[in-house]
């Protein structure tokens, strides 16, 4: 397995702590979620399909993650509890988009 590699900032110095301030008990919990969410390797895969198509429909899923969909709606449930993705129903399947705001916060913190 690769390393994740260090990020640097234009001078050379190592990446800036997560926050400039302790994260509150409310704020710890809402990014503990974004995280568990995305801890799981199948909702992760999932997440960045969703987010590197813009949407994605739930009936597009099924054979890239070689998952059923009744196992598809359960990891894009956990995803949408999470704030990071929320769906949209046409017709039958639901359509899938990625919450810039809370992709950003995320991203913004780590």
């Amino acid at each position: 397995m690769e390393s994740i590699p260090e990020t640097r900032n234009s001078d050379g110095e190592c990446c800036a702590p997560i926050s400039t301030e302790a994260l509150s008990e409310i704020d710890a919990a809402h990014y503990a979620r974004s995280f568990a969410a995305l801890g799981d390797p199948v909702r992760l895969r999932l997440f960045s399909m969703i987010a590197s198509e813009g949407e994605a429909c739930s009936c597009n899923l099924e054979v890239p993650l070689m998952r059923s969909q009744p196992t598809i709606s359960h990891h894009t449930k956990i995803l949408a509890e999470a704030g990071l993705i929320q769906g949209e129903k046409r017709g039958r399947w639901m359509w899938w988009r990625v919450v810039p705001e809370n992709l950003r916060a995320v991203k913004d913190l780590l």
